[in-house]
């Protein structure tokens, strides 16, 4: 399976998903760290996290299959959101808290 249809796989089989460096109890930079916050503060507890520092092909796919530079990144129902800066606008505005009452977590 190649690293795209890997990312593609992982995407469908979650409803949330976070490619960030480290992980949900120990993020491993400030953006991802307030990544997480942002989705507990949604009151999402459970979901799913892939650290891309423990796997450097899917560092590189993620970037890729989004066309988006940076990490972390956020896929809701197989959506692509975005990164943090765009979490966090979605947050003050409610609009990410009324994309996540949609999931299945």
């Amino acid at each position: 399976m190649s690293v795209q249809e890997t990312i593609k796989k992982q995407i469908e089989e979650n409803s949330v998903i976070l490619y960030m460096k480290g992980n949900a109890q120990f993020p491993q930079c400030g953006f991802s760290s307030r990544a997480v916050s942002i989705l507990k503060a949604c009151g999402i507890e459970k979901f799913a996290a892939v650290n891309v520092l423990e796997e450097p092909e899917i560092r590189q796919g993620i970037k890729e299959f989004s066309n988006w530079p940076t990490i972390p990144q956020l896929y809701v129902n197989g959506e692509f959101i975005g990164g943090s800066d765009i979490m966090s606008e979605m947050y003050e505005s409610g609009e990410l808290q009324e994309l996540l009452k949609n999931t299945s977590v």
